[in-house]
């Protein structure tokens, strides 16, 4: 349904740090920088592109609004909020669980404070 997901950042390399660390954590690679300056994560089929807003205006969080990255296993959900924790982002929520549907999930706010979330499918 979606080609990606584009969010804004005030801190271009502050979010090159985090996201790189956190797709590392999941078997990912690095972001890239495009030639309109903006971050691109491949990762599973799915992009995520992080940018500057084009308005000139400070970026801010989407109230309520969350990314879902998919992790292939448990240990990739923990390694990934581990990693985002070192990185500048802050843990939310509960810790890495699991839920009572199987699939294990944990949540971060990125350094801009975009809330996302990593959960491998459930294991029922």
């Amino acid at each position: 349904m979606f080609t990606h997901v584009m969010i804004g950042s005030n801190d271009l390399e502050r979010a090159r740090d985090f996201y790189d660390a956190t797709f590392a954590a999941l078997g990912g690679k690095p972001g890239r920088m495009d030639e309109r300056g903006r971050l691109i994560y491949k990762h599973e089929g799915g992009r995520l592109m992080i940018t500057k807003p084009i308005d000139g205006k400070s970026a801010t969080a989407a109230n309520g609004g969350t990314i879902g990255i998919a992790a292939s296993s448990p240990d990739h959900v923990r390694a990934w909020h581990e990693a985002g924790t070192k990185h500048g982002g802050t843990s939310i929520e509960s810790p890495p669980a699991e839920r009572p549907n199987g699939a294990f999930v944990a949540y971060l706010r990125d350094p801009d404070g975009n809330k996302l979330t990593a959960r491998s499918q459930p294991t029922r």
